[in-house]
């Protein structure tokens, strides 16, 4: 993976095409991760190969959220299996949704991912 930022910021802002994070901005999507947060450019549709830094970090992590875009549209069934064989839980959303879901359960100290895919406008 590339585009690597380490440790666990909290995400500040979203839209225009990418998010801001640790004073910092990213154009495009990402994964935040335990180990820091990372350039993302998913397939469409998703595939379990795009969740292989999730995977990678999965003894760190009971929860990944993930924000789809602007519409909230699920993964496709194999992704889901790919969760479930595993034993982690994941929860789609509207990237909007899914920034806030991530900021509060990382603030609790919760052991959480966010695969977030960029979008043009704020929610």
């Amino acid at each position: 993976m590339t585009g690597f930022f380490p440790g666990r910021p909290a995400i500040d802002v979203y839209g225009g095409g990418g998010f801001g994070f640790a004073g910092m901005s990213h154009k495009g999507s990402i994964l935040a991760l335990p180990s820091g947060v990372y350039a993302w450019g998913p397939s469409q549709p998703l595939t379990v190969a795009d969740f292989t830094g999730v995977f990678n970090e999965r003894a760190s992590l009971d929860l990944l959220i993930l924000g789809t875009g602007e519409a909230m549209t699920p993964p496709p069934r194999e992704v889901r299996r790919a969760f479930s064989e595993r034993g982690l839980m994941m929860d789609f959303m509207i990237t909007a949704s899914a920034v806030t879901t991530y900021n509060l359960l990382l603030g609790e100290k919760r052991r959480v991912a966010a695969a977030l895919v960029a979008v043009e406008r704020p929610a």
